[in-house]
């Protein structure tokens, strides 16, 4: 008898609770209205605390934004940002004069090594309503790579594989791999000086769908290493017999598999899979090192540098509202789709 994979679940907050190698998780779900001319709400904004609103007030929230969505101008050091943007849009502009728009379904792998600034702003280009859903997953980077010189690189969602299962009832399954493998199914490559690139590390990043009644499997490997599901829209499922409830993520003992059988409605999940890092971790907000000393140095570079400077006339930048998705990266080359 296989002893049950469930290590411990724990309701879902913000933000979601996250393991080695991974540092922070967070997820945003907005039913933004219309856009006016800016890109910003065509509704008013009274009652928000403009510049720190997150209390989802109509169902939407203006984060730290004050004319569109969004997080203005900030920095980060030493780790990794993959977003993966599943509605709506998001506008990048960074310190190293990169920028882009991107969104339904694609996701940016941004290394910030030693140090970035950038703003990802959303900008509302629909005149109806603008849903948006947004993770963003802050995955630590080794030692040896936390002072690369800072880059991104784009996983468009016309590249990213979606597998499809379907059980013996045909009740189908989507996975979205975003990184790692499932099967022979390789995910594209992440960034080069990414823990996620070395096989060996096994980080696995996937969105999963199960349709009503549907019955998935994710095989146990031969190694202990951190592995949570994070189940965030549905009814309930059952994983091995146990019921979990919406709302909650799932620690899973690795080396065991795991079967998943849903109920009645359409479960969404998050999974993340890593062999954690067994360096020293200090982080100061957005700035993560291995030593206390080593954050002092890279707030010391941001102030003394501001990481290359802003080269936008603001803080809070949307890209022109004619444009679809595209890249612009810090060598020139520019990518439009």
């Amino acid at each position: 008898m296989h002893k049950s994979p469930i290590k411990n679940t724990k309701p879902l907050t913000l933000p979601w609770e996250t393991q080695s190698p991974f540092i922070f998780c967070s997820y945003h779900y907005d039913e933004y209205p219309g856009g006016n001319e800016n890109m910003g709400p065509n509704a008013s904004l009274e009652g928000r605390a403009l510049g720190q609103d997150f209390a989802s007030k109509d169902g939407w929230n203006m984060y730290h934004g004050v004319n569109a969505p969004g997080f203005p101008v900030h920095p980060h050091s030493g780790f990794e940002t993959v977003s993966v943007v599943t509605k709506g849009m998001v506008d990048h502009s960074d310190s190293l004069g990169g920028k882009g728009r991107f969104g339904n379904g694609d996701v940016q792998w941004l290394t910030s090594g030693k140090g970035v600034l950038h703003a990802e702003m959303f900008p509302l280009l629909n005149e109806d309503k603008n849903p948006f859903e947004i993770f963003q997953i802050w995955l630590n980077l080794p030692k040896k790579s936390k002072k690369v010189t800072p880059y991104y690189k784009m996983l468009w969602s016309e590249d990213i594989p979606i597998i499809k299962f379907t059980d013996t009832k045909g009740n189908t399954t989507e996975v979205d791999l975003i990184a790692g493998n499932i099967n022979e199914q390789k995910a594209l490559m992440p960034n080069p000086d990414s823990w996620a690139a070395d096989s060996k590390n096994n980080v696995q990043i996937w969105t999963i769908k199960l349709d009503p009644n549907a019955k998935f499997s994710i095989d146990g490997i031969d190694e202990d290493i951190t592995r949570t599901l994070y189940f965030y829209q549905g009814n309930s499922i059952n994983i091995n017999e146990t019921e979990v409830k919406a709302k909650h993520l799932i620690h899973l003992d690795s080396t065991e598999d795991i079967h998943i059988k849903n109920s009645s409605e359409i479960a969404y999940l998050f999974f993340l899979q890593g062999k954690p890092i067994n360096e020293p971790l200090v982080q100061h907000g957005p700035f993560v090192a291995n030593s206390q000393q080593e954050i002092q140095e890279a707030m010391q570079e941001y102030r003394q540098t501001q990481f290359g400077g802003w080269p936008y006339k603001t803080n809070d930048p949307v890209h022109d509202k004619k444009n679809g998705r595209f890249a612009k990266f810090a060598n020139g080359e520019e990518v439009i789709k």
